[in-house]
């Protein structure tokens, strides 16, 4: 089967045009006869788009979903009979949800380790990754925690299983939260037909699926060829190794910001408001905002279920720098089961850590840095060093991405363009080991196309407002390019909307999975 039938994925003509419509309507419809009805329908519908992808984990899900369920009811009906038992049974159902994802996520990769430093060969054979296992695992670890601590009210199981399995979120997130979801499921008036909502998620979704179709994909082009020529062995040279760098933390921004507001988009045509889970992380002028802008609920999980129960910063600074290095390096081994993922985790972990020093030397200081060029500066510095930490992010080994980072640093050489091949200067150039040629020396990409895409797409990254901004922003922040470019009713935006949408719909042909798929 083509991969595109295989994949429901919401930028398919099967989703878009078949599932979508086909649900909604059976959602509205068994909402005019019952609440009950409509929400069994739509967790119906979500294992569904979850078997669709592949259907052998569908009872795993659903087993996990019923462990959990009676974990945590009993959690909760134990709270005024016997907290020792109660704390006994939240540590065995966190364990066994964490010994579930480690099996499946990082057994191939302990093994493949154990096998290294054994010197032997050891396997078990291939142990395939169920979608979505991540999120959906720590979205019940969470749930667990709350009945623990008293902070769930409510156990019926036609919304806890729509809470987990609710398709919107069930790939690539948000990682969500309890008290968000499931009150917003026990209403009634969610399964009533709400054309403001509907309007506004049609918009959200389609701006989303713009920046997937239209700008993300675009990049991927320039990305992958680049890592794909590492992964191979091959050098970069200079500006090569910045085309790949670059278009790839393009793509991975768009490709994730798209990703995110069509989910609140298709979650807003149920009347259901996904949480925030990305907010122009690339305009931050600190790493410590950076993290508060980037993949926001997964942020917040780390926090409050991690970073906090190891004790946060209430024990000294030493503690907490100890404390914020492990909840990176675990956040990045929750994105994959490798070195480079420990290693980008650690690598935030350290800039953190220089991020909080930083600010507590400020905080001495009677007359600490201001102004543009700082801010210039601050931002400047943020970006290269998450740009940096991509590079171990994509890269298959941590031997590519050193590979890329010394063509980064240019100590592969450099190309140029042709016409700088003549005059005196051409000479300098070639002493320095550079070359001249239209395209990238690794890969043939053209350089010029190359450099206008990534430019556009810093362009809009830097420059424009976010799709919440655009949609949702009230009037006292609409100053500037944000007044013109805010939705509203008129013929203008109408146009601008149908010519969108027209340019989405014929890029679908060759649908592309979303990078946090992966995850």
């Amino acid at each position: 089967m083509p991969p595109h039938l295989a994949s429901m994925l919401f930028n398919s003509y099967v989703f878009i045009f078949a599932y979508l419509p086909i649900v909604l309507m059976g959602f509205y419809l068994a909402g005019r006869y019952s609440h009950q009805w409509a929400s069994w329908w739509l967790a119906t519908a979500s294992l569904f788009f979850y078997g669709w992808w592949d259907a052998r984990f569908v009872g795993l899900l659903l087993a996990s979903i019923a462990f959990n369920y009676g974990a945590g009811y009993l959690i909760a009906l134990w709270a005024a009979r016997d907290k020792r038992q109660q704390k006994w049974l939240l540590g065995l159902a966190i364990t066994v949800d964490l010994a579930l994802l480690a099996y499946f996520k990082y057994a191939n990769f302990f093994v493949e380790n154990l096998a290294t430093v054994m010197g032997e060969r050891l396997s078990i054979g291939e142990v395939l990754l169920p979608l979505g296992i991540s999120f959906y695992t720590f979205t019940q670890i969470a749930f667990l925690v709350d009945t623990y601590q008293g902070k769930v009210k409510e156990f019926r199981l036609v919304h806890y299983t729509l809470f987990i399995t609710y398709f919107p979120h069930l790939i690539a997130g948000p990682v969500l939260h309890h008290k968000e979801m499931m009150p917003q499921f026990a209403q009634p008036a969610t399964c009533k037909l709400n054309w403001d909502n509907m309007a506004a998620g049609l918009v959200i979704f389609l701006l989303g699926l713009g920046k997937k179709v239209l700008i993300a994909d675009a990049l991927a082009q320039y990305a992958i060829p680049v890592f794909q020529a590492v992964s191979q062995g091959h050098q970069p040279m200079f500006f090569e190794a910045w085309i790949g760098a670059l278009a790839y933390t393009l793509q991975l921004y768009f490709d994730f910001s798209a990703y995110s507001d069509m989910a609140i988009g298709i979650s807003l045509l149920f009347n259901v408001q996904l949480p925030l889970n990305f907010n122009s992380p690339y305009k931050s002028t600190s790493i410590i905002d950076f993290w508060r802008c980037w993949h926001m609920t997964l942020s917040r999980f780390l926090r409050d279920y991690l970073y906090i129960p190891l004790g946060g910063n209430q024990s000294g600074n030493a503690r907490r720098y100890l404390n914020l290095m492990i909840t990176m390096l675990l956040g990045g081994l929750w994105h994959g089961a490798g070195w480079t993922f420990v290693i980008w985790g650690g690598l935030h972990g350290a800039y953190l850590l220089i991020n909080h020093a930083w600010r507590t030397l400020q905080a001495k200081l009677q007359r600490p840095p201001s102004g543009r060029f700082w801010t210039l500066a601050a931002g400047l510095l943020t970006f290269t060093s998450v740009v940096v930490g991509w590079v171990f992010f994509r890269a298959d080994s941590v031997q590519s991405a050193i590979i890329m980072l010394e063509g980064m640093s240019g100590l592969h050489g450099v190309a140029f363009a042709p016409q700088w091949g003549e005059g005196w200067l051409s000479s300098t150039l070639m002493a320095l080991g550079g070359k001249f040629t239209g395209v990238t020396p690794l890969t043939g990409l053209n350089a010029s196309q190359a450099f206008n895409t990534i430019l556009l797409g810093l362009l809009i990254v830097f420059c424009l407002p976010n799709t919440r901004q655009i949609v949702q922003s009230p009037p006292t922040e609409r100053q500037g390019l944000l007044r013109l470019l805010h939705l509203r009713l008129s013929g203008l935006h109408a146009a601008l909307l149908i010519g969108l949408a027209y340019a989405v719909l014929t890029h679908l042909h060759r649908p592309s999975e979303f990078l946090y798929f992966q995850f």
